[in-house]
């Protein structure tokens, strides 16, 4: 069975196409799998679990609890990582959807290979101003302290938060908002060499050889949802990267 795993969909109600092109896909294509791994920015903004019970923001999430619970109830495992934009998803969430939350960075075991997870934005290292951001909103006296203010409060945080991130971008190279090598060639020695570090966060789908201490890996990158999606599918035959074409009843294109 086949398992697959993508990262940086960004759903929100601003998107719903995006949305209704992964609820086809999961009913579909995942429906018949042997897992889901989501590796962080599943959604565009999360300001906590509570969000599910507010009449106005909560209904744009339900579809997507409603059919990876469908999905759980099947069997297909699904996993979830806490990216950039969706760090404070908890466990009342998980739990809603069937779900296991993953710490970051995450091993897999595949056959013969090992395949480390991440979302990507921790090897952002060059980009320091956001480094001190992700350090303090990952803090949990910080959450706690920011989860107790009312709903209203925090979506106007969080709005203010994507103005001011849509704005640096504007102004920083490429080259700071990528990974850094010195941060990927640390993870991968942490980890002992996995054959394959995957992540997302970049937005720029690629596969990278590295050689790192006298051992050959490669870095794989997933692609955000828009048109389409870069995703990975892993059974016993290995690994393999796929375009999804959102603009239509998905088919699953090899790269």
């Amino acid at each position: 069975m086949t398992s697959w795993i993508i990262s940086d969909l960004h759903l929100s109600a601003q998107r719903p196409a995006v949305t209704q092109a992964f609820l086809h896909w999961l009913q579909t294509t995942v429906a018949e799998a042997k897992a889901l791994y989501i590796l962080g920015d599943f959604f565009e903004v999360w300001v906590g679990d509570d969000v599910l019970d507010d009449p106005e923001h909560g209904a744009e999430f339900l579809p997507v609890v409603q059919t990876l619970s469908q999905l759980s109830a099947r069997g297909v495992r699904l996993y979830g990582m806490h990216g950039n934009r969706d760090f404070l998803i908890g466990q009342r969430f998980a739990q809603a959807c069937g779900m296991q939350l993953l710490e970051d960075p995450a091993l897999l075991e595949a056959g013969d290979k090992r395949i480390l997870l991440t979302h990507g934005d921790a090897l952002c290292t060059d980009d320091v101003a956001y480094q001190a951001f992700r350090t303090q909103v990952r803090n949990p006296q910080w959450q706690h302290t920011f989860l107790s203010q009312p709903l209203g409060a925090r979506i106007a945080f969080a709005d203010q938060a994507r103005d001011q991130s849509r704005q640096s971008k504007a102004v920083q190279s490429m080259q700071i908002m990528d990974v850094n090598a010195e941060a990927v060639a640390g993870i991968i020695r942490q980890y002992r060499y996995p054959d394959i570090l995957l992540h997302g966060h970049t937005h720029r789908p690629a596969i990278h050889a590295l050689y790192i201490d006298g051992h050959a890996c490669q870095r794989w990158v997933l692609g955000d949802w828009h048109d389409t999606a870069t995703v990975c599918s892993l059974d016993k035959s290995g690994l393999k990267a796929r375009i999804l074409d959102l603009t239509r009843p998905i088919k699953n294109s090899a790269i």
